[in-house]
């Protein structure tokens, strides 16, 4: 039957919840990965694939919910807390502007006091300095908290964020858009309708943003095929979602610790269900940075057609042990070897031009050199 349901899908079948969950109970990987790519080749006939630059900076780990998954957070009393200073943050910025990015993925912890004003100022800081810049920040969870800290409606926040410069929302938050899920493994964050709310209202406002999953802790198969389901469904209604990217749960140094991690087979099958299932989604990413170099390649004939970022910085997933680190010219070789071009693009899946492409090559190589071979600190007696 399953084999049947592949070919019917890659005819232009739309896979129900029910086939969808015959594909997670189905065991062989090969069938699988071989339609996604299908699919992915059906969208994407071009003869490249993407990625792009930029750095996660997590403006603060202060946070008043509690997540049992995050080895990231610390709460609001935690001698452990921090804010990052407005200077630091601008020189993270400038120095992933230096090495050819043009976008920052910029999220932080719930935090308790601060109201909306601030936000917008670090915004405005940041577009004064990097007017360019692309602003890929506050997931729906953050969303979601600063209309109950300000107590005002959600589209007066993103209205008002928008016009500070916000450019587009990470999908952060979604772990799995289940109540049940959400209610075992996290207390004090949105649950599953508002955080689809924040990316229908922003989708109204005509923003992009991202959709994710985090699989693999305490969620059924048919949980990750609802989660599916509620993306699939908000996509039909205003396109908000550019890309889809999921990943397995990272247990080291959380509370969940004594959860078994899930390996990279398991992830290949959910990467390849899920192009075959969201079939208006165009862009699926690669999680090189929690499966590592190898099958992050194998990700672009299973189902993604993007290798998503060079990430000069992670906090959170290295928080949790997980520290796979590619160079962009690592990155590069991956699409390479796989058959394609490698091509940079923006937020918006345009591509960036060969001169920019070239100047951020030889940029993050002098970098790495850099880094190897680090200049001496030269110490003067006064």
């Amino acid at each position: 039957m399953s084999v049947k349901l592949l070919e019917s899908v890659i005819d232009g079948h739309q896979l129900t919840a029910d086939e969808c969950l015959e594909l997670f109970r189905y065991e062989k990987l090969s069938p699988l990965m071989a339609a996604a790519n299908q699919i992915t080749l059906q969208k994407h006939p071009e003869n490249y694939r993407t990625y792009n630059i930029d750095r996660n900076i997590n403006y603060t780990n202060i946070c008043t919910a509690v997540c049992d998954f995050c080895a990231f957070y610390r709460g609001p009393k935690s001698e452990e807390g921090y804010v990052l200073p407005r200077e630091e943050l601008l020189q993270k910025i400038r120095e992933t502007v230096d090495l050819g990015g043009d976008q920052i993925l910029m999220q932080g912890g719930l935090h308790p006091t601060f109201k909306l004003d601030w936000y917008e100022e670090l915004l405005h800081d940041i577009k004064r300095e990097f007017p360019k810049l692309n602003i890929h920040g506050f997931s729906p969870p953050e969303i979601h908290h600063f209309t109950k800290v300000n107590k005002i409606s959600l589209r007066e926040v993103l209205e008002r964020l928008k016009a500070a410069g916000l450019g587009s929302l990470p999908g952060g938050g979604a772990e799995i858009l289940v109540d049940r899920v959400r209610s075992e493994i996290t207390r004090g964050k949105v649950m599953s309708d508002d955080w689809l709310n924040v990316m229908r209202v922003w989708g109204e406002l005509g923003g992009k943003g991202s959709a994710t999953m985090m699989f693999g802790h305490v969620e059924t198969l048919a949980e990750r095929v609802e989660h599916l389901v509620r993306l699939r469904q908000l996509q039909s209604e205003n396109q908000v979602f550019n890309a889809y990217i999921c990943w397995t749960f990272q247990p080291d140094n959380t509370e969940m610790s004594d959860i078994p991690p899930l390996g990279s087979h398991e992830y290949l099958r959910t990467l390849a269900i899920s192009r075959l299932f969201l079939n208006n989604f165009e862009n699926i990413q690669s999680s090189w940075v929690t499966q590592g170099l190898k099958i992050g390649q194998l990700s672009l004939i299973a189902g993604a057609n993007d290798m998503g970022s060079l990430m000069l910085e992670e906090n959170v997933v290295a928080e949790a042990g997980t520290v796979h680190f590619l160079t962009l010219d690592e990155i590069r070789e991956a699409i390479e070897d796989v058959g394609y071009q490698a091509r940079q693009r923006n937020v918006h899946y345009e591509l960036m031009s060969e001169e920019v492409a070239e100047f951020a090559v030889r940029a993050n190589r002098k970098r790495v050199e850099e880094l190897k071979h680090p200049q001496p600190e030269v110490f003067s007696i006064a």
